[in-house]
């Protein structure tokens, strides 16, 4: 049964018909987004072997280009996936497709590597022996502005982040089945999205980006133990260091959450996302983005231009 809900999730964005036509990038060949397809024996599209990146291009830049590409390796080579690409390779691959759909900025990417395709429909990884799928699909994409100004309802759910060794967040993985039966809990909950709990019953992240709550001037986030290991998490951890705003990976419980002055979500593609409310719950006393909220908005902001600057100059 499909699930149908009049709300929205951080991955929103304003509709661009330039999408329609884009191109493309599946294993060297620039494709028509209309022809661009896998091998049903594909291990990604037939087990949800395959690891993912998702990315924002600013001004002909990628932001944090470095630190998305140390955790896709560390994972292919923790998964013993051989991307037979080095980062030079992408990096050349990510321009080729940016340069022939014309996009220079407010560009979300989705990089996919899977294990490839199998001689036989069953899960043995010695089965892959075409070499990696690598696929590139890049969009027009602007986060849409009710998302800031009006904030997401989270409900918590049932589904919890499970344990490093069921299957470790860390391993950005196509397989997002856990994350997917979260999301439909939620939505059955009548929120946008779904705030999952860690094996011990600790507020950890939702099903699509990372958690952080404000408290007294405070900005608490999980310890980072269940959840994935996201670049836009890291940077707002080091602005809190680098700014004078006490940051905190802790354990805390739903009343930590539920008290909160603000709570906002990170994530490559929204940056920081206000939440409006928890279990039908408001959050703080604003609407939208709270002041400590707002100020790291701002310093992240800050933080891309610095970023594109220093690696548009000649000797970036």
């Amino acid at each position: 049964m499909n699930i149908a809900t009049d709300g929205q999730t951080t991955h929103d964005a304003e509709e661009d018909v330039r999408n329609q036509d884009i191109k493309i990038y599946v294993n060297g060949d620039l494709i028509p987004r209309s022809l661009a397809t896998v091998s049903v024996y594909d291990s990604g599209f037939m087990l949800g072997d395959g690891i993912w990146e998702g990315m924002r291009l600013y001004d002909g830049v990628w932001a944090f280009f470095d630190e998305h590409m140390d955790r896709l390796f560390e994972t292919c080579k923790a998964v013993s996936i051989d991307i037979e690409m080095d980062r030079d390779d992408i990096r050349d691959a990510l321009a080729r497709t940016a340069r022939v759909n014309e996009m220079h900025t407010d560009v979300h990417c989705r990089l996919m590597v899977t294990r490839g395709v199998k001689v036989k429909p069953f899960q043995h990884p010695g089965l892959s022996r075409s070499g990696p799928t690598v696929v590139i699909i890049m969009e027009h994409s602007k986060p849409a502005d009710r998302l800031q100004s009006g904030g997401i309802r989270l409900a918590t759910v049932p589904q919890v982040r499970g344990l490093p060794m069921s299957q470790d967040a860390k391993y950005n993985s196509h397989s997002k089945l856990n994350c997917i039966l979260a999301c439909l809990q939620a939505e059955q909950a009548g929120a946008d999205e779904a705030l999952m709990l860690d094996p011990h019953g600790f507020v950890n992240t939702t099903n699509a980006c990372n958690f952080f709550i404000v408290r007294k001037g405070e900005v608490w986030t999980s310890t980072g133990d269940y959840c994935m290991n996201g670049v836009t998490r890291q940077k707002v951890i080091d602005l809190c260091r680098e700014n004078g705003i006490p940051v905190f990976e802790r354990n805390y419980s739903l009343v930590n959450a539920y008290g909160a002055d603000e709570a906002f979500l990170t994530g490559t593609f929204g940056a920081q996302t206000p939440v409006a409310e928890i279990d039908g719950k408001p959050i703080g006393d604003q609407v939208g983005a709270g002041p400590v909220t707002q100020r790291l908005r701002g310093l992240y902001k800050d933080l891309i231009r610095a970023h594109v600057a220093a690696r548009s100059s000649p000797s970036g």
